[in-house]
């Protein structure tokens, strides 16, 4: 396992849970925060690039 598939998994992680929390605090779901947003992204890239660097193959 890589450092990127590691923060990938944490971003993920962690991003989900404190979504729900903050929709359930606020009793809305009109739109999520963009340090929500940016730790998806970040899980998202984090992801790529462990596809490429460490487990390059394909998807099927």
């Amino acid at each position: 396992m890589s450092i990127f598939e590691i923060i990938m998994l944490l971003c993920f992680g962690f991003a989900w849970p404190f979504s729900i929390v903050k929709s359930f605090q606020s009793r809305s779901t009109k739109g999520k925060s963009i340090l929500f947003l940016l730790v998806v992204l970040a899980g998202y890239i984090a992801g790529i690039i462990h596809k490429f660097f460490y487990s390059y193959d394909y998807v099927y």
